[in-house]
């Protein structure tokens, strides 16, 4: 049989290049959902009466498992049981989550529907929306982010020592995608369905997701199947003690709350960004979302190309600090250009700049990872960036809904043509960036220091 078998499937350009599509697809979907109720804050609060701190509260759930531990117990489950069964964990999860979060936010739900009067009987600042959205939302953010540190094991395994900055790169790209269908396609939904059907539709995004996994269960199965055939050598058993070397390496902890602070700086402002053009254009020529659209766009095209150039070239602590350093001065622009100069040419050219900012980060941050750790530990590596980063994921937009509160004192935005000012977000957003270029300086001094390679090629 062994004669049968010449190679694995991973040495398969076509193998492991299908395998990358549907775990992209994957997180394509899920992603649609994670992001599904940011184009429509003005109408949560006026119509579910979720005020801007509430918002906050809510996008930061999704996080709440994963910081008080889920997300590192994840990346051990994931060394421990392999990719292909962490999958089926992942799944179950999303799937639980994102069908209480629809019901949260449905009009069913809020005209008394089952366990309206519930979770009207407690915290009673808060509307039961917002609480049960709340609920799901956890959950679902449990299993996306397992799902989203498996995925990328999952590369590591199929592409290391091959294309894999492209790889990562290349399934960020196609995530993108997702964020696109929420900012162009969930508005016109809502006016041609409803609001709560059309969350119901992103939440059926999530069982297509689970599909991608399914197909992907048996192609990884035969991976194993073919490789014990083939005597190939067993990966290094993990052992908890193994997880030393994560938190005892000071270039593997830079990279990590490098990746926090940009990440907040961005996922956070991809809640808020509509409600701030909103009130910085109000007479734009595009629907807001259309225009902020262009930000996913742009990184979709640029990073697989900034990741082909990093197998071949490399540089990717200097990608990193690059990165940083286009998010400061976009979000420096937003907060500080005086109205009578901020201009629809001005708003679009910088969220396109703030897009190649986000294919500069990713592209380089992922396959960094695999340089500082040993492989036995990759996933337990990438999770605990995840936690850390979700730890910001969640703190980070009841910060920002608090300080959009606290900066505008007797705002009503009932009011026709009256808006909330974003100045003081966006410099805050911008004080994050400044803190993630300081770190990227710093680990560039490291690796020259201690030769991880990061700034040579992954070929």
């Amino acid at each position: 049989m062994t004669e049968l078998i010449k190679k694995s499937l991973r040495e398969s350009v076509a193998a492991r290049w299908t395998a990358l599509l549907l775990m992209s697809f994957t997180m394509l979907f899920a992603y649609t959902f994670i992001d599904a109720l940011a184009p429509f804050g003005l109408l949560l609060e006026r119509e579910f009466g979720w005020t801007p701190d509430v918002f906050g509260t809510v996008a930061g759930s999704a996080y709440f498992l994963n910081i008080i531990g889920f997300m590192l117990i994840a990346g051990i489950i994931l060394d421990r049981i392999g990719v292909r069964r962490s999958t089926i964990v992942a799944s179950i999860l999303m799937l639980i989550g994102a069908v209480i979060k629809a019901y949260g936010v449905s009009y069913t739900f809020i005209e008394g529907g089952f366990g309206y009067e519930f979770f009207s009987s407690f915290w009673t600042g808060v509307s039961a929306s917002a609480k049960v959205a709340m609920v799901g939302f956890a959950i679902f953010g449990a299993g996306v982010e397992m799902a989203g540190i498996t995925v990328t094991r999952a590369i590591v395994k199929w592409f290391k020592g091959k294309e894999l900055a492209l790889a990562l790169a290349m399934q960020v790209s196609i995530a993108r995608l997702g964020v696109v269908a929420v900012f162009f396609l969930l508005p016109r939904m809502e006016v041609w369905v409803g609001f709560s059907t059309t969350i119901l539709l992103a939440a059926l995004c999530v069982c297509i997701a689970i599909l991608g996994f399914g197909v992907y269960f048996f192609m990884d199965l035969k991976l194993e199947r073919q490789e014990k055939l083939l005597d190939a050598p067993d990966e290094e058993q993990f052992r908890f003690a193994d997880l030393k070397q994560i938190f005892t390496s000071k270039a593997f902890m830079i990279i990590a709350f490098l990746c926090l602070l940009y990440y907040i700086s961005i996922f956070t402002f991809q809640k808020f960004a509509v409600g701030m053009l909103e009130a910085r254009l109000p007479d734009s020529p595009w629907p807001h979302g259309d225009l902020f659209m262009f930000l996913p766009i742009g990184a979709m095209f640029l990073t697989p190309l900034l990741g082909t150039y990093l197998d071949n070239r490399g540089k990717g602590a200097t990608m990193l600090i690059w990165g940083s350093g286009l998010m400061v001065v976009c979000h420096t622009i937003f907060a500080l250009v005086p109205d009578s100069m901020f201009s629809f040419p001005l708003a679009l050219t910088t969220i396109i700049v703030l897009g190649v900012s986000f294919s500069l980060v990713p592209a380089a941050l992922w396959p960094a990872v695999p340089k500082l750790v040993e492989d036995k530990v990759v996933g337990s590596a990438y999770a605990t960036i995840f936690w850390i980063q979700n730890i910001g994921l969640w703190g980070a937009p009841i910060l920002i809904g608090t300080v959009l509160m606290a900066s505008n004192p007797g705002v009503d935005i009932n009011v026709s043509g009256v808006f909330y000012d974003y100045t003081v977000v966006m410099l805050v957003f911008a004080s994050f960036g400044v803190a993630a270029l300081l770190l990227g300086f710093w680990l560039k001094a490291e690796d020259k220091k201690k030769g991880y390679g990061l700034e040579l090629p992954n070929k």
